[in-house]
């Protein structure tokens, strides 16, 4: 990524009460909802730590491991004002099933915690190595849509 791009942790929700999963929700216009929370660089983030620890398991592509007694709430900020807008995925085959929820104010993070996040790979495990470098769309006109907040 380069060093303009915004930095931002998503968490991703589906429908749960009509889809088994964010796979199945993906291409309906009801399936998803995305919070974003914008990430500052400066003092480590103790709420980060169980989920880099469990990033190390599942480095490669399809991996999973398990991850108890967190509490996603512990990665927002204290203030939850939001935008929030109609939109797409971020990647293809970038459906339109998307409600976005932007938090105004971010979380702080380290550079280093930021590095731990970059050594995710796109690649499957025995496959030559590919880092998520780019995992980013550029801003994309309205086109009508309106963002509240």
């Amino acid at each position: 990524m380069s060093s303009t791009c915004q930095q931002t942790l998503h968490f991703i929700h589906w429908n749960a009460d009509k889809y088994s999963n964010a796979a199945e929700a993906s291409d309906k216009p009801d399936g998803l909802a995305i919070v974003t929370v914008f990430l500052k660089l400066g003092l480590c983030n103790e709420n980060l730590k169980g989920v880099l620890k469990a990033l190390d398991s599942v480095k490669t592509k399809g991996k999973q491991a398990p991850f108890s007694d967190f509490d996603p709430s512990s990665l927002l900020p204290e203030a939850l004002d939001y935008w929030t807008y109609n939109g797409s995925l971020m990647h293809p085959p970038l459906h339109e099933s998307v409600i976005w929820i932007i938090l105004k104010e971010p979380i702080t993070i380290s550079s280093e915690q930021l590095a731990q996040f970059r050594t995710i790979l796109s690649s499957d495990e025995g496959e030559a190595p590919c880092p998520i470098l780019s995992n980013h769309r550029q801003p994309q006109p309205l086109k009508g849509r309106v963002v509240r907040g």
